[in-house]
């Protein structure tokens, strides 16, 4: 409902681009460009062109990634939810990642999977739009949510006894409603500054879904240059205060398990955070080398390899380190799965 929505209003405030004034162009770009502007409807997607013979086989090893990261997210989700003793705040913000990954992923893999198809490769202006707003939605969630966790162990190893006051229901659900609202803020945001600017062909994207850099290319205008600053300020602001705030959490965490006597319960204590630092690490690794890399100019190949480890290996290897990383959730996941398979011996 929400994607018709938001596709709707699009259509009736972005999609007009092609009607816009040309004023804040220069004069001999508005009179090139006027008969290319109102022809942009939609791009082409070429983000795998570049591998004909490797396409079958990039569908085929995205497919498996995709599937077993869906069904990985929804164990996690089913034994969190069946698992009595998992109702706690640090697992219920695992629950809501693993939602927030799942719709990450149903936001960019499927279309890039049809694109690696012998099919048509074009995408709607308004299609792009949505799935731009929806992939910086769900990415941005995925990153607050990550940030929410940390202060969670924060708050369990360094507050234990205010643990139950701090993380109450009413907190754990504001903590969670704040996260999407913010990631939804960053979305349209993001969204709104680069669907407003004119598009004047060619309309290849060289990416295989709609992101920032390679739209920019395609845009005209004297304001392109300010939109791309600050649409790249806003997002590295955002990612580096969530990842600050993050190492500042495992300062205090580190520093407070280094003060307890024995060896035991700074195992203990450390165990409980070991497979959300090491998302944390996967994550912030891989989208630091995609927005903090030079802006020099990226060949093609390069640049859509370097979307497939944020789109496609991050959410791939995330459910794998919550369940092998976490001893609690792979013993009710081992619980919950023999129990499906041999009931009447449970």
């Amino acid at each position: 409902m929400l994607a018709v929505i938001y596709q709707e209003h699009l259509m009736t405030i972005l999609h007009p681009a092609a009607d816009l004034s040309l004023s804040h162009l220069t004069p001999g770009i508005a009179s090139m460009q006027g008969a290319n502007l109102s022809a942009v409807s939609e791009f082409i997607l070429i983000g795998f062109s570049t591998f004909p013979h490797l396409q079958l086989v990039f569908f085929l090893l995205f497919l498996l990634m995709h599937l077993f990261s869906l069904l990985g997210n929804l164990l996690i989700m089913a034994t969190i939810w069946s698992e009595r003793s998992l109702h706690t705040p640090m697992y219920l913000f695992l629950c809501t990642l693993s939602i927030s990954e799942i719709l990450y992923t149903f936001t960019i893999i499927p279309r890039m999977l049809a694109d690696l198809l012998p099919t048509v490769h074009s995408i709607t202006f308004t299609a792009c739009a949505s799935q731009m707003f929806f992939s910086f939605t769900f990415g941005f969630t995925h990153s607050f949510l990550l940030t929410v966790m940390g202060y969670d162990r924060y708050v369990a190893i360094c507050h234990p006894l205010r643990y139950s006051v701090l993380m109450s229901p009413g907190s754990c659900a504001c903590l969670v409603a704040w996260s999407w609202a913010g990631g939804s803020v960053m979305g349209m945001v993001v969204t709104m500054a680069i669907f407003h600017l004119i598009f004047c062909g060619p309309n290849e994207v060289h990416h295989f879904f709609c992101h920032v850099p390679p739209l920019l290319k395609l845009a005209c205008g004297t304001d392109v240059p300010w939109v791309a600053k600050g649409v790249g300020l806003v997002c590295i602001t955002v990612l580096l205060g969530c990842c600050l705030l993050i190492l500042l959490s495992y300062a205090f965490i580190v520093s407070t398990i280094l003060r307890i006597p024995s060896a035991e319960g700074r195992h203990k204590a450390f165990s409980t955070c070991a497979s959300h630092l090491t998302v944390v690490v996967v994550h912030y690794s891989f989208a630091s080398v995609v927005y903090l890399r030079s802006q020099s100019p990226q060949s093609l190949e390069g640049d859509t390899l370097m979307g497939v480890t944020y789109t496609v290996l991050t959410p791939f290897l995330s459910p794998i380190i919550f369940s092998l990383r976490n001893k609690e959730l792979k013993i009710a996941m081992r619980k919950t799965f023999l129990s499906t398979l041999y009931p009447e011996k449970m």
